[in-house]
């Protein structure tokens, strides 16, 4: 596994995703509060970009077809997906963003 940094919290719009990529991995990056939460960004119902839903508490709603996934667990939420999606593992160290990313980490 490896550790990026994403740059600095304070650049993160709190409440709204940002898409991140990394290598080969197009990740989902959400800060809430002074939290970041990363996951794949790609629906696992249909393509499209999870980092352009919208934000209600800690799921996000696909806005493609409406599915949500829990940006905390990767569990999808509700239907049409019946898949989850995988997470990172982010780290916060002095104001900076880190992502961990490599072998799987989560397939909730």
């Amino acid at each position: 596994m490896t550790e990026h940094s994403i740059g600095s919290i304070e650049a993160l719009a709190d409440g709204r995703g940002t898409k991140v990529e990394i290598g080969d991995e197009l990740i989902a990056v959400f800060r809430v509060d002074e939290a970041v939460y990363a996951i794949a960004d790609r629906c696992s119902h249909a393509e499209a970009s999870l980092a352009e839903g919208e934000l209600f508490g800690l799921d996000v709603e696909c806005p493609r077809h409406g599915a949500e996934f829990n940006i905390a667990t990767g569990a999808q939420a509700s239907l049409p997906a019946t898949k989850p999606v995988q997470v990172y593992p982010t780290s916060i160290v002095e104001g900076e963003v880190f992502l961990t990313i490599g072998e799987e980490v989560s397939d909730a």
